[in-house]
């Protein structure tokens, strides 16, 4: 059996989603996003007291990246993920770890918009620098699908994978801070993606971390 340890709304929803993708029995446990993170118990299963945490045929692993490769090449080689040898195969790398360029930035935009409940503890350079950064991970994204080939609906040639499935959720997560407007590739591609039942699964059920659906740059200009 599979467990998942998860938060609603943090990079554990992008091994939920791949989970849903899967043709694979797993649980699901929930946990709060608060100190009980920090528990020795949790801590037994990643040691940094991060979500994912994944315990498989009493194994344990944490880190996305690595849960992403390991889950695809077990169950799932080459409709998922892409076997070593294969056209796609260091596309395929480059872009499942590309999800956590884009999520180290939004981790700094959810600690400043959310975390700190105190104007004064705020940074308003912080929050552009950020966010201009994540402007420019949708500009890597929108230059990817923009490419003139056949067949790029995905991010890889030959179709829907993985890579999908981490930067998407990576960009469901910046996208409370910054908006898709400028990147029309990358709004169609996203739009299609999300339309899926596993990514619906994914979405957190009741409150998650964000209680806005968007956090405009502070102070507003």
């Amino acid at each position: 059996m599979i467990t998942l340890h998860h938060c609603p709304q943090t990079r554990s929803m992008r091994t939920l989603w791949l989970l849903n993708e899967l043709d694979v029995d797993f649980r699901v446990h929930i946990h709060a996003f608060d100190r009980s993170l920090r528990a020795p118990e949790y801590l037994s299963l990643s040691p940094a007291g991060r979500v994912p945490a994944l315990e498989i045929e009493g194994e344990r692993m944490f880190e996305t990246g690595a849960i992403t490769q390991y889950l695809c090449e077990r169950f799932s080689p080459d409709r998922l993920g892409r076997s070593p040898g294969t056209p796609d195969r260091m596309a395929w790398l480059v872009w499942v770890h590309f999800a956590e360029t884009i999520s180290q930035h939004t981790a700094a935009l959810t600690q400043q918009h959310v975390a700190l409940r105190e104007d004064h503890m705020r940074s308003p350079i912080v929050m552009k620098l950020e966010a201009a950064r994540i402007g420019k991970c949708f500009d890597a994204i929108e230059a990817r699908l923009s490419t003139p080939v056949e067949n790029r609906d995905y991010l890889l040639t030959s179709g829907f994978s993985a890579a999908d499935i981490s930067v998407g959720q990576a960009v469901y997560m910046s996208k409370f801070f910054v908006k898709l407007d400028d990147h029309p590739a990358v709004a169609e591609w996203y739009e299609r993606i999300t339309e899926r039942e596993a990514f619906q699964k994914s979405l957190p059920h009741g409150d998650g971390i964000y209680q806005q659906d968007f956090y405009p740059p502070w102070p507003v200009d």
